[in-house]
């Protein structure tokens, strides 16, 4: 039991009408551009975590145990 073909349909009529097909296609191109720009940065980010790999780079710290009283 799921949705239909023709009460998609209709959903889609009713935004068309709702916002115009100006203002959707506006409201797609920004959400292919956020979905581009995040997927971008996800690929420098990737990038960055490599190289840093590679060149061998080591965080320093000191590990503390929590008392568990």
């Amino acid at each position: 039991m799921g949705i239909s073909i023709w009460q998609l349909v209709i959903i889609l009529a009713i935004v068309v009408l709702l916002f115009g097909t100006k203002k959707l296609r506006n409201m797609g191109g920004d959400l292919g551009g956020a979905i581009k720009n995040f997927k971008k940065a996800v690929g420098e980010g990737e990038a960055e975590a490599a190289a840093g790999k590679k060149d061998g780079n080591v965080i320093e710290g000191k590990v503390e145990e929590k008392d568990r009283t």
